[in-house]
């Protein structure tokens, strides 16, 4: 488990593992967390820290009450993949 950190002035969550960076973006508008894209470098792939992201993501988004609306191709995935949409 990686530790998240939310920047909500910059709109942004992020991880930071082996000098790389992991980032989650959404935009916030009237109570819907627009989801707009995750990036992980090549170089830590394939350790579940987009999916560590998204449950930051989804988690803050719910403690707010906010509703989630994914558009980028890995959030959508993620969702779908979780029943929640």
């Amino acid at each position: 488990m990686n530790v998240i950190e939310h920047d909500s002035s910059a709109q942004r969550f992020s991880a930071h593992v082996d000098g790389q960076r992991a980032i989650l973006d959404y935009n916030l508008l009237q109570g819907i967390m627009t989801i707009t894209h995750t990036g992980v470098p090549q170089a830590i792939s394939g350790r579940g820290i987009a999916a560590e992201l998204m449950r930051a993501a989804l988690s803050a988004a719910h403690d707010a009450g906010w509703t989630v609306n994914p558009v980028c191709s890995y959030a959508v995935a993620y969702m779908r993949t979780h029943s929640l949409i």
